[in-house]
């Protein structure tokens, strides 16, 4: 089965922490962007703390969920850029160049995109912090609305 297209989509790989998925969930019914949860997940979907962070926005959130990154990869529309979302070794996000038909890939809050996965995306794109030296990176969800909130601003999505 092939995804449907669209001109922004956000992806997880692997996540592991139920408010967070929640919260992307409920950020992508507010945005409309298409949601893909690449397993296995460190929940069930029916987890009551990803449903209590999604609120009653799931009925409205494109969800589909891969068994696994190869067939993430092989159910994605064509043409699509796969931008990997990553804390080190990326461009910056205030020069990063969008896409319609972008996916935004994001990693596991506790260990990111590993290599495999990295050397499989198109791009790789950072959000640039100045803050303390050992603030490592934001959290999953806020990271996921800062990315996608500025490509679909580049877009015109909104």
């Amino acid at each position: 089965m092939t995804l449907p297209e669209s001109p922004l989509r956000i992806a997880l790989f692997e996540p592991r922490i139920p408010p967070n998925t929640g919260n992307i969930a409920r950020s992508c019914a507010a945005f409309q962007l298409p949601l893909s949860l690449i397993e296995p997940l460190g929940f069930s979907i029916d987890d009551r703390a990803v449903k209590r962070a999604g609120l009653d926005y799931w009925p409205h959130v494109d969800l589909a969920t891969h068994p696994d990154f190869e067939h993430f990869l092989a159910e994605l529309p064509v043409p699509h850029r796969l931008i990997g979302c990553s804390r080190h070794q990326g461009q910056s996000l205030s020069t990063f160049q969008f896409q319609p038909g972008d996916v935004l890939l994001f990693g596991r809050e506790d260990t990111g995109l590993p290599n495999p996965v990295r050397e499989r995306c198109d791009a790789i794109c950072t959000i640039p912090m100045r803050g303390h030296e050992n603030v490592r990176s934001l959290n999953l969800s806020v990271s996921c609305a800062l990315v996608s909130f500025q490509a679909g601003l580049q877009l015109g999505l909104w």
